[in-house]
């Protein structure tokens, strides 16, 4: 179908060129849109975006603010190894966002929140599929489901209401015993003896985000959206309650202006920074998150369907392509602040765990350790929609979600600043609902 008319055309401003800001500006140059992205980095999903778990886990969506969290994070506190380790700092941003983390342990916020959660995952992953078939994009994807297995019988019996309420809003994930999850992936026999249970969702994918994410910047470019890559962006200038300006620094150290009608800020961990000086407090931190890529050593050890270990916080993806045979391994959270030093306890406990379960599948000798600040909200429910400045739009603080979420926060963002109503039913920024007010047109009559 023909990409559907703007109401109306303008200069639209994308801040960052990762997963985030490179859907919005896809989609926002589908609706007609003249679009501009700048982004620090030489090329496209370089930060963030770079080497993540791989996942597009709509059944992923129990957030990490739960009301078993605050015990477990007692215990974790002070263990370099630990799945979700707090390092206390003289930070008032963090000692803030914990304090709203354990306001959304409660069982009511945390039924909310996967809601919100789950209704996103759903329309993004249905968002990209139909990308896929448009343009025929390719990023090492697998469409052969994501299964959850628990080592613990306790974190097992903990994931069965989450599930069961992942169902109940149309994500199918279904409670599978021990050998059923052996018979979807046999590299789970070697600790078949340890599994105590499973849950599998055929629907879910996973790929290379990285891949996409370049991918697609390519599509935007030769549908006529401008990259300014090595553009440091230092400041949003406004002026009579909206935007006037952009200020960056450019590739060759000088001083720009760039001015558009509307912007949208999509610099994950780095959107507090930038929103701040203009009134704008975002829930959002740093949580660094670690990955491990190996080229595959025995493919008959290795995994084929992508796999989260709940109790450690990892997700496991294999990517298949003529750049070779690879497992990508990837989790853990640890807040602290904006540093991105590589934690060598933190790294080898991520290898260790590999090797427990999947002895020998890896070449662990040529792992390549990788760390990224994912843009975190208390909730886990990402940042998308309006601001109280005119023209200021946010598609951030997707955490670990941001390759689940990308293709539908975009489509939704766009949807939002040519003054449509989303498709998707979902908590918007500065939106009452779906029925959000007379100035938005409902995007499906809007053709």
């Amino acid at each position: 179908p023909e990409p559907r008319k703007a109401l109306k055309i303008m200069r639209v401003i994308v801040l960052g060129a990762g997963l985030l800001g490179v859907t919005s500006a896809y989609f926002l140059s589908q609706l007609g849109h003249e679009v501009t992205v700048i982004d620090r980095q030489g090329t496209p999903g370089a930060e963030t975006s770079f080497a993540n778990g791989g996942q597009i886990s709509v059944s992923h969506a129990e957030p990490w603010a739960n009301p078993s969290a605050p015990l477990k994070v007692l215990q974790w506190l002070g263990k370099e190894d630990a799945p979700l380790l707090f390092r206390l700092r003289a930070d008032m941003r963090q000692w803030l966002w914990g304090l709203s983390f354990l306001r959304n342990c409660t069982p009511a916020r945390t039924r909310h929140n996967i809601e919100q959660i789950v209704r996103l995952g759903t329309y993004s992953r249905d968002t990209l599929q139909q990308l896929r078939a448009a343009t025929g994009i390719q990023y090492d994807q697998r469409t052969q489901g994501i299964l959850h297995f628990y080592t613990n019988p306790k974190e097992f019996d903990g994931a069965l209401a989450p599930a069961e309420q992942m169902r109940a809003l149309g994500c199918e994930r279904q409670v599978i015993s021990a050998d059923e999850a052996v018979r979807i992936e046999p590299a789970l026999a070697h600790i078949r003896p340890q599994l105590a249970g499973a849950t599998f969702t055929a629907e879910d994918e996973s790929g290379d985000a990285n891949q996409f994410t370049r991918e697609l910047a390519k599509l935007c470019e030769a549908a006529g959206v401008q990259f300014r890559m090595g553009h440091h962006i230092t400041a949003l200038r406004e002026v009579g309650g909206r935007i006037d300006h952009v200020e960056v620094t450019n590739a060759e150290g000088r001083f720009e202006r760039v001015r558009g009608d509307a912007f949208v800020l999509a610099m994950g961990s780095f959107s507090p920074l930038l929103a701040q000086p203009l009134g704008i407090q975002l829930p959002i931190y740093p949580a660094k998150g670690y990955s491990v890529t190996m080229p595959v050593k025995d493919a008959s050890k290795a995994h084929q369907v992508s796999l989260t270990d709940d109790e450690f916080k990892l997700v496991f993806s294999r990517y298949t392509s003529e750049r070779g045979d690879r497992l990508r391994i990837a989790g853990t959270a640890e807040l602290n602040g904006y540093d991105r030093h590589l934690n060598q306890v933190r790294c080898e406990a991520i290898v260790r765990r590999v090797e427990q379960l999947f002895p020998g599948a890896g070449d662990t000798t040529q792992a390549q350790f990788w760390s990224g600040l994912r843009p975190a909200t208390p909730s886990n429910v990402p940042l998308i929609g309006k601001t109280k400045v005119g023209n200021l739009f946010l598609n951030t603080g997707h955490g670990t979600l941001g390759w689940t979420h990308a293709c539908g926060s975009g489509k939704a963002l766009a949807d939002i600043v040519s003054g449509r109503v989303p498709e998707v039913d979902f908590a918007f920024q500065g939106l009452q609902g779906r029925a959000a007010g007379a100035a938005l047109v409902p995007s499906r009559t809007a053709a």
